[in-house]
């Protein structure tokens, strides 16, 4: 069993689309044929700041061709999680033994590779740096989840625990709502509220926006923070957003929520672009949730 790395880069010519797909030449399609069914880490630079980082983690489900490129491929993906804090690719002395040699150099054949095939000891050690930080604001239950279930295992641990977590649903929904609301400083997109409860918890909660059981990822660029109220109306097409992050109201609203929303009618998101909510799933919620006539 092996893992692989798949390097992004946010303004880069390829057709990415990290959550759900990724487009590649063909000289990586034996690589990436390789981790089919298998898990890989997002590694790159990532904007504004300095050095290049593994960010984010998926599952392999397939490949295709591309139909406009033939010598071109994409690699379909699914249980994609960010990661809680971007892990610098030297840290500790660096995870990719091939990567990072003995003296401490980078190789520089091995750098300019995008697609690169790793051991699952690699994948773990990622993946161990990068998932382990659990949230400032937990709930009550979240403490049954993460607790130190990864210090104390069970009687028969399971033989990878952290690859068995990135598919439990329940574990996916703490991340998705820690990722979220950390993103968005606990304050809600469209009334710019942020409550806090008399123990520190955030009364905002974490929204899909194509939701999971229309095979909308746990990424935060298919999440937006919002309170309770402005939630369920969202949920339900009653309201939505445009790419420009202006706020939609439907003509299916029983009463006028202005005094909800704020006056600019402009939804606060994250400055960090790769935080923001993708143009594609705000087309989705428009297109398939949305009431607006």
């Amino acid at each position: 069993m092996v893992a692989a790395i798949f390097y992004h880069k946010a303004d880069s010519a390829y057709d990415d689309l990290p959550d759900r797909y990724y487009h590649f030449p063909k000289q990586y399609l034996s690589r990436v044929e390789q981790v089919i069914g298998q898990p890989i880490v997002y590694y790159g630079p990532l904007g504004g700041q300095a050095g290049r980082f593994y960010w984010a983690t998926a599952i392999v489900t397939g490949v295709r061709q591309d139909r406009l490129r033939p010598d071109h491929y994409y690699a379909d993906l699914e249980q994609y999680i960010d990661f809680d804090r971007l892990v610098g690719y030297q840290e500790n002395g660096g995870f990719e033994r091939k990567l990072i040699l003995p003296d401490g150099r980078v190789s520089g054949g091995r750098a300019v590779q995008a697609v690169r095939v790793i051991s699952v000891e690699e994948f773990d050690a990622i993946l161990n740096a990068g998932m382990s930080e659990q949230s400032p604001w937990p709930e009550r239950y979240d403490e049954v989840v993460l607790g130190n279930e990864f210090d104390h295992p069970p009687q028969e641990p399971l033989e990878r625990p952290f690859i068995e977590q990135l598919v439990n649903r329940r574990f996916r929904d703490v991340k998705f709502r820690q990722h979220v609301r950390i993103a968005y400083d606990r304050r809600c997109a469209f009334t710019g509220l942020r409550l806090i409860n008399g123990k520190g918890r955030p009364e905002v909660e974490a929204a899909h926006i194509m939701p999971v059981e229309k095979d909308g990822p746990d990424s935060v660029q298919n999440g937006i923070a919002l309170s309770g109220t402005v939630h369920w109306m969202f949920d339900r097409g009653l309201l939505s957003m445009n790419d420009d992050f202006t706020i939609l109201k439907s003509r299916h609203l029983n009463h006028d929520v202005s005094h909800l929303l704020r006056p600019d009618m402009k939804a606060i998101v994250p400055d960090n672009p790769r935080l923001r909510p993708h143009p594609y799933y705000l087309d989705w919620h428009r297109t398939n949730c949305f009431k607006a006539a």
